[in-house]
């Protein structure tokens, strides 16, 4: 007898690692990741990193892939801004 895996697609798609987010809350799906960027002020979810985050939630959703790249990407919002240089 076998096991049987079932791989989610779309929106419900798991993060393998949650991602812990600053309040303590914890992101486990793609659409809550993304929820979450849309729910951001304005200003904020408008910065380059954050609308590159939601980008790559979109292309994961919409056509599959590592969702590592998602996860990297929304970790790469949380990060404060860099100066200067690299």
């Amino acid at each position: 007898m076998g096991v049987l895996i079932v791989r989610q697609s779309g929106w419900s798609r798991r993060f393998e690692d949650p991602i812990l987010i600053p309040d303590g809350r914890k992101l486990t799906t793609l659409k809550q990741a993304a929820e979450y960027i849309i729910a951001l002020p304005k200003a904020e979810h408008d910065e380059p990193k954050w609308q590159a985050a939601m980008e790559a939630l979109i292309l994961v959703a919409e056509n599959g892939g590592p969702s590592m790249f998602t996860r990297i990407g929304v970790m790469r919002g949380f990060e404060p801004p860099r100066r200067g240089g690299l």
